[in-house]
């Protein structure tokens, strides 16, 4: 039986753009989706702690699988953000 990840990880989901709200990342994807990551989970400290300008300077892994910040030297995978996203929501 596939799982989820499975799923999401064979998808051709890319994200496309990213902006923030005080404790929110958005990551809009080529499908029209966006995803809202909740910067108080333990997985984006990192990103938390960053300062305005840190989180601005992202740029787009090849194909949109992935963003990345050059700065934090971090980055966020979109199935993983997909992932988490849905879990959020349940």
């Amino acid at each position: 039986m596939p799982t989820l990840t499975n799923n999401i990880s064979n998808t051709t989901l890319q994200a496309i753009t990213v902006h923030f709200t005080e404790n929110t990342v958005h990551i809009t994807l080529n499908d029209g989706q966006i995803l809202y990551l909740d910067l108080q989970q333990d997985w984006l400290k990192w990103l938390a702690q960053a300062t305005p300008a840190q989180r601005e300077n992202w740029s787009l892994e090849p194909r949109g699988s992935a963003i990345y910040w050059d700065d934090l030297d971090d980055g966020i995978e979109v199935c993983h953000a997909l992932e988490a996203s849905l879990l959020l929501a349940s």
